[in-house]
């Protein structure tokens, strides 16, 4: 009877928002707040509080954090070094990212667990699926962490492909803007912004919201990518109950 009552208070909490199971993708420039690097623990704090929010909704969430606050392997290749090592260190600099994540969100009073593409078990538990199914239907909050584990793909697609294996049904990026615009809008005051476009216009036009492994990878898994401001908060429980200001690309 308890079990019962406590699936209809989800489904019920549920059907407030427009989605139940969500990979948000977080940046690591997100997290150096104000910053100039590293990572700042009230930006940390901030984000746990906005995932608290959700899962108050009844969403299961799952994030993926990167490592540009910390190391880019890619700035690091562009000066001639390998590109290989330099992403390895990228990974590195994600799973630094995602312990502090876990900690701000475990003081927020949620159950957090960080499952790394790259196995270091003395530091976090090593992704599979199996794993990650377990602790979401427990009602953890499952932060990524390594990227994809693999050199020459971007914490983007990283996204894209954990929200394919968990079955999301969309997938959240966090920037600085409010949506999509045709281009930069803080250095371009006539770039038209997008309520809606498809992912394959998106991909059309270059658009720089997320690389295009990403996208394309969303695309073949029909997950809609839903890009608002981080810079708000609360705004992540908003756009879930579709109140707040979003552009949503879809097939």
């Amino acid at each position: 009877m308890a079990k019962a009552a406590k699936r209809a208070s989800g489904s019920k909490a549920r059907a407030k928002t427009r989605y139940g199971r969500v990979l948000f993708k977080v940046s690591g420039e997100a997290l150096m707040g104000e910053q100039s690097f590293g990572i700042d623990p009230k930006m940390t704090a901030r984000i746990a509080s906005d995932v608290k929010q959700a899962v108050g909704l009844g969403v299961r969430i799952a994030l993926v954090v990167g490592g540009g606050n910390i190391f880019r392997g890619v700035a690091l290749a562009a000066k001639g070094a390998d590109r290989v090592t330099g992403d390895h260190m990228g990974m590195l600099a994600t799973v630094m990212n995602a312990k502090a994540l876990k900690m701000a969100l475990d003081d927020a009073g949620m159950e957090a667990v960080v499952l790394s593409a790259v196995d270091m078990p003395a530091f976090c538990e090593t992704f599979t699926q199996r794993g990650l199914d377990a602790h979401l239907d427990a009602g953890r909050v499952v932060v990524f962490a390594g990227g994809t584990g693999n050199p020459f793909f971007t914490t983007d697609t990283a996204a894209a492909l954990r929200a394919s294996e968990m079955r999301a049904d969309a997938l959240f990026k966090g920037t600085q803007v409010d949506g999509v615009y045709s281009a930069d809008p803080k250095t371009d005051p006539g770039a038209e912004r997008f309520d809606t476009i498809s992912h394959d216009e998106m991909l059309a036009r270059g658009l720089k919201v997320m690389d295009e492994a990403a996208v394309a990878l969303a695309r073949n898994a029909s997950i809609p990518i839903v890009v608002f401001s981080l810079e708000k908060p609360g705004e992540l429980a908003r756009v879930l109950q579709g109140k707040g200001r979003c552009t949503t690309v879809t097939i």
